[in-house]
């Protein structure tokens, strides 16, 4: 999402710092470039504009603050103007009502049916609401049946609609049906149409009269760009939509519509599709957006994203097995699927700030993935007796675990030897020390590649460290920081008194 829009403006703001001061001629130049990459991304002729002209009156005005550098003031200047341009606040959905009702319009094919599914999950899981989904579309008999399998997965209820229904008595009859079941927030998913449809247009004015909803959220495909803008328009004159979702925005869309749709429809932006999967709808928050389009990242969106994906309670289970160094295999998965709902590893370090710079390492860091679902592969196919007590897996067993997972035995005997390894690390670490002092903890070995500090959110100090060595990834030959360990090299430590002991034995044999 807005990759290449990114791309142009750290350029223009590169060349901002290297400026000793801001006067109208190199503003002007940076401008220029700002208008053209903002053209480039598909906004809204009028929009950049008026966005460059606001800019530039406030770089060339009197609120310059002193403690900033003229680079530093310009990514200012454009940050705030930009979270005014996607729409300044974050808007909240209308929730009054018992239920509350919420209408999913739009073109064909934008995504309709499936981000009734994903509303229907953030507000389960964000609001604590019970939701009902309700299958309107009565012209195209799959979206009646991709509803109903999309309520199967997410155990929510569907209203049981039928091809030749009235979409105005499926509406309300839904709506009926939700109160009856103790439901809280009702969506209707409606049939895609064009906007130049009357027939059809009528049919969702209808709808509205019939059942008055809380808010009608326009459903829009960021893949056509200005388009989006101009339907999102023509709906909104015909039905007063309350709002916008824009779908695929995690695809190679220029992300014009959603800097266009606040300042053209007068509309605010409430959620973004970020993937297939039915969790992959975000909260449009114009700041965060604005932040991350300038290379800023996101932090509050990661912690977000931390705290819905793990469970406090046994994190800190098994942060207590891991310090008691009990920590087995079961444990070790759990930890790899908790990261797994953080999301990819690329899509992670877009909301860290100052993490753009790596972003041609990012193949390299996407690599290993593949190998944590191998190692996954390898765990799943153990016995939970294996899993709990790995030092029961003998040669019998590792020849069946191989063939489960599709690997080769060489594999399962690393895994299960460096996982061994690290449990008697931890040992170690947890078990040394003086009398009445606590055990120092040594560096930290590094983690798996593509996870720096070892596994984030496992609720323990420093995450969960890497495995040593793991099939098919860069091992950690000799454990660096650990210090010495048996069949190892002496410490740095013991080799200086040992060169001391040396050149003592030299003076005395001289004498």
């Amino acid at each position: 999402m807005f990759e290449s829009l990114s791309d142009r403006l750290d350029s223009v703001f590169k060349k901002f710092k290297g400026q000793g001061r801001l006067d109208e001629n190199n503003i002007q130049q940076g401008l220029r470039e700002v208008r053209l990459a903002l053209l480039e991304a598909d906004v809204n002729f009028k929009v950049v504009k008026d966005f460059t002209e606001r800019v530039k009156e406030r770089c060339l005005g009197q609120d310059v603050q002193k403690s900033l550098t003229p680079g530093q003031q310009v990514i200012k200047i454009v940050n705030d103007e930009m979270t005014q341009l996607l729409g300044g606040e974050t808007q909240d959905v209308d929730l009054r009502g018992n239920p509350s009702v919420f209408m999913m319009v739009g073109l064909q094919g934008s995504g309709k049916t499936t981000s009734a599914a994903k509303l229907a999950l953030h507000f389960r899981r964000q609001r604590k609401m019970k939701p009902y989904l309700v299958p309107a579309d009565v012209y195209r008999p799959a979206a009646i049946d991709q509803l109903q399998t999309l309520g199967r997965q997410l155990d929510v209820p569907v209203f049981p609609s039928e091809v030749g229904m009235d979409p105005v008595d499926i509406c309300k009859q839904g709506i009926e049906a939700a109160r009856e079941a103790g439901c809280n927030v009702v969506l209707l998913d409606t049939a895609g149409r064009l906007q130049i449809d009357e027939k059809l247009m009528d049919e969702l004015a209808n709808i509205k009269d019939a059942c008055t909803p809380n808010e009608i959220l326009f459903v829009a495909d960021a893949m056509i760009g200005q388009e989006a803008v101009n339907v999102a328009k023509s709906f909104d004159e015909k039905l007063d939509i309350s709002g916008v979702i824009l779908t695929k925005m995690d695809g190679d869309a220029r992300g014009g519509a959603a800097l266009s749709i606040k300042s053209v429809t007068g509309k605010s932006l409430k959620f973004v599709g970020m993937g297939e999967k039915v969790s992959d709808l975000e909260v449009f928050h114009p700041d965060r957006i604005a932040s991350r389009i300038l290379g800023m990242g996101d932090v509050l969106t990661l912690i977000e994203k931390a705290q819905s994906s793990i469970d406090q309670e046994e994190a800190e289970e098994i942060g207590k097995k891991f310090q008691r160094a009990e920590f087995d295999f079961e444990d070790f998965r759990t930890q790899m699927r908790r990261l797994k709902k953080l999301g990819s590893i690329e899509g992670l370090l877009k909301l860290i700030p100052g993490m753009r710079g790596l972003k041609d390492k990012i193949g390299e860091l996407s690599v290993p993935e593949k190998d944590m679902a191998r190692i996954e592969a390898i765990i799943s196919s153990m016995t939970m007796e294996e899993r709990r007590n790995p030092s029961v897996i003998n040669p019998s067993r590792k020849a069946r675990i191989a063939k489960g997972s599709g690997v080769a035995v060489s594999d399962v005997n690393q895994l299960v030897k460096n996982f061994e390894q690290m449990r008697k690390m931890m040992k170690k670490m947890m078990g040394g020390g003086s009398k009445g002092k606590k055990p120092r903890m040594p560096r930290m070995p590094k983690g798996l590649p593509g996870m720096p500090g070892g596994m984030p959110g496992a609720g323990l100090p420093g995450g969960m460290p890497g495995m040593p060595g793991m099939p098919g990834m860069e091992g950690m030959e000799g454990m660096e920081g650990m210090g010495s360990r048996p069949g190892s090299t002496k410490s740095k430590t013991q080799r200086k008194k040992r060169k001391k002991t040396a050149g003592r034995n030299k003076k005395k044999k001289k004498k």
